[in-house]
């Protein structure tokens, strides 16, 4: 028996039963051919190669070589070796076992507000860091480690989140984590329920909840955002909120409500799990702080690079109450799902030289663009749609008229456009009227497709 381990794929073969040593050896590889595993075209080792690992003579592989080249298993051409014949591909698969599926088709236009612009990643910004912070780290660094996160993307978190989005805390306050989802998860082992949420937000963080034991009510949204002064009829002892931007109807928190919220949690004991997912962009007003800000001890902040820069590269961070910084840590575990030290080290870097701005400022102004681009397509081919929420973040909502979400979900499909419906983002349990509409991401296409994207959204929504 031997190893294809020169110039070709890994393949054991055994020179079993009778004849000889040739015929056992074109045996062997025309099975190999047959069950695929040697792929047409695959290239094979050379007469040397394969004689030295089986033990055999060069002349054996040699004359096995040409003989199957001549029965079409085989071809060999000079300067290119010997490769598997590309006609020598091996039976289909027996169809009558199961029955195929057929494969989902592939959106042409990502409209679905998952993310921001993939092909807008600050490489050559991130890798610069990534160099300073390699050359700079402390040996420590690539040890056992610390579950709050390293230390040097905590402290750079702490200044960057005091400047920018007025939150006061510490570095030891700061635990650093998988993305926003994790450190739900998180908060959600520590806290129990009930856990109050807005009427219209993601069916995953509700789940997220629920998994963990934690039930849910739904608050009422309305143009001042979520209706806080429900949260004592409610049982609750922590409440979910987009204050910056809420998802994903938009538009910020009132500021009478983020003292009426505040008011509550010092009242009750309770606590504010504070979702600014995409508080650095904004377009039509100030910047709102965060809630944070007004009572450190009775807040949770949760932060991630999802929306700022990429969701592939899982970090995230909680910005916590001292009381809550031991369970935390306990229920995080001291070898569970850690985000890797150099993408810490690269953004404490990113952070701390001013590239984080940078990008920011940059983005800003292209999802600006992509926004009015939007509102003005819809304004004249659309004009009966309103369009809500668009004051900030990397989505609209779409008003459409009422009994016309699902027809309009089906036409984008055809259309080959993927996009949200509202009626998912609406809490099970909601006393608020449903409401027919369509959430756009315009951050996910690619610069060039995006026109094309925007006329293939005007064709599948209703007419007026």
């Amino acid at each position: 028996m031997g190893q294809l381990d020169e110039q070709g794929t890994d393949l054991h073969l055994e020179l079993s039963g009778e004849g000889s040593i040739r015929a056992r050896l074109m045996h062997a590889l025309r099975e190999a051919i047959r069950s695929g595993r040697l792929a047409p075209d695959t290239r094979l080792p050379s007469y040397r190669g394969l004689a030295l690992d089986l033990g055999i003579a060069r002349n054996t592989v040699a004359a096995a070589y040409a003989e199957l080249a001549e029965e079409g298993w085989l071809t060999s051409r000079q300067g290119s070796g010997t490769r598997v014949a590309r006609r020598a591909t091996p039976p289909e698969p027996d169809t009558t076992r199961r029955a195929r599926r057929p494969a989902p088709r592939k959106a042409v236009h990502d409209l679905l507000p998952s993310s921001p612009d993939a092909a807008a990643f600050p490489r050559a910004a991130w890798l610069s860091s990534a160099r300073r912070a390699l050359t700079a780290a402390p040996n420590d660094a690539f040890g056992a480690g610390d579950p709050r996160g390293r230390p040097e993307l905590r402290q750079a978190l702490a200044e960057y989140l005091a400047r920018a989005r007025g939150v006061r805390t510490e570095a030891d306050r700061i635990v650093v984590c998988s993305g926003f989802a994790h450190g739900l998860r998180l908060l959600a082992k520590v806290l129990g329920g009930p856990i109050a949420t807005e009427s219209y937000g993601l069916a995953f963080h509700r789940s997220i909840l629920n998994d963990a034991g934690a039930s849910t009510v739904a608050l009422t949204i309305d143009s001042h955002g979520a209706r806080v002064d429900e949260l004592p009829g409610t049982g609750a002892t922590s409440v979910l909120l987009t204050p910056a931007h809420q998802y994903p109807t938009g538009g910020p928190l009132h500021p009478r409500r983020r003292a009426e919220v505040i008011d509550w949690a010092r009242a009750t004991g309770g606590l504010v799990l504070e979702d600014d997912y995409d508080g650095e962009f904004r377009y039509d007003r100030e910047p709102v702080g965060a809630v944070q800000g007004l009572d450190p001890g009775h807040v949770v902040y949760l932060g991630s690079t999802s929306k700022s820069l990429s969701p592939a590269l899982r970090l995230g961070w909680l910005v916590l109450p001292p009381a809550l910084v031991g369970d935390v840590l306990r229920a995080k575990g001291e070898r569970e799902l850690w985000s890797g030290v150099v993408d810490q080290l690269t953004l404490a870097d990113f952070l701390a030289s001013g590239g984080y701005d940078k990008h920011l400022r940059r983005m800003r102004r292209s999802y600006r663009r992509r926004r009015e681009q939007l509102v003005g397509t819809l304004a004249e081919r659309a004009p009966h749609i309103g369009v809500s929420g668009i004051a900030a973040g990397l989505h609209a909502v779409l008003e459409l008229p009422p009994g016309t979400e699902e027809t309009a979900l089906r036409a984008a499909r055809r259309l080959g456009i993927a996009l949200d419906g509202l009626g998912p983002y609406r809490h099970p349990a909601s006393t608020m009227p449903p409401r027919d509409g369509v959430v756009i991401g315009y951050a996910t296409p690619p610069e060039h497709g995006f026109t094309a994207a925007l006329d293939a959204l005007c064709l599948a929504l209703p007419d007026g």
